[in-house]
């Protein structure tokens, strides 16, 4: 396969509605930013890479390839892809740099469901309160397929410890009152993709399908972000001391 892309759109599809609605909320749906010819590119060349990189951990609940921005040229051009982001800036309202992309396959009929957990603080972030994820659907996504569903309003929770991904109670545990928030689910076509606050809690369901659950997320931290010091498979390598800048080639901004 080479590695030249389809062309994007250059145009923003994040409306003012959209950035309010994702302020309030911590997430918000975003329609139409991939073409199909970019859907049907980047889907074979995600199941391509988690085959061939076997998947840099693999969880009852998903496999994921992470950082494959960095080992696949052309999966490089969809995680600095300029329509997300636009789009990541747009509701962010600043500067970004990517903190990392991964895959995240659930394979047919065999996964479990992903439990509530904010991302936030598994992260060795300092001075990135405001970090958002894209949550491509590289292939529809119904509810029965794996899709992604939200606590509104939870990012407000800034303080909590790492939930367990693996415990439907790990969240609720914790702090009692995320029991109680409505939730909302949203299932994907192809080519969507929802935008989530960092400290948003969310969950996605198992993949009760034939097909494999192709979803493609980049995550972006604030441009000033810092290193804290814990422990991350990303960072590890990178003998980093706390209170350096996560910034350079291996971070770029956006």
């Amino acid at each position: 396969m080479t590695a030249t892309a389809c062309k994007p759109s250059l145009s923003c599809p994040v409306t003012d509605e959209m950035v309010a609605a994702y302020r309030r909320d911590g997430f918000v749906k975003v329609p139409g930013v991939l073409t199909p010819e970019e859907v049907a590119l980047y889907a074979q060349a995600s199941l391509d890479a988690t085959e061939q990189h076997a998947g840099d951990r693999r969880y009852g609940a998903f496999d994921q390839t992470v950082n494959i921005w960095r080992k696949d040229p052309l999966l490089k051009q969809l995680t600095l892809h300029p329509v997300l982001a636009a789009a990541a800036k747009k509701l962010h309202g600043g500067r970004l740099r990517i903190w990392h992309d991964h895959i995240l396959i659930k394979r047919p009929q065999k996964s479990t469901a992903t439990e509530f957990h904010q991302d936030k603080p598994y992260w060795p972030h300092a001075t990135s309160p405001n970090p958002l994820s894209a949550w491509i659907a590289l292939c529809d996504v119904p509810v029965e397929k794996g899709c992604m569903t939200f606590l509104p309003g939870s990012q407000n929770w800034t303080s909590l410890p790492a939930q367990d991904l693996n415990d439907s109670q790990s969240l609720a545990n914790i702090c009692g009152d995320m029991r109680w928030i409505p939730r909302v689910t949203m299932p994907l076509r192809a080519g969507e993709c929802t935008f989530h606050h960092g400290l948003c809690a969310h969950m996605a369901t198992p993949n009760h399908t034939p097909d494999p659950r192709i979803a493609y997320v980049i995550i972006y931290m604030d441009e000033t972000a810092t290193y804290s010091g814990i422990k991350h498979i990303v960072t590890d390598p990178l003998n980093l001391q706390p209170g350096d800048r996560l910034d350079g080639e291996l971070f770029p901004e956006v």
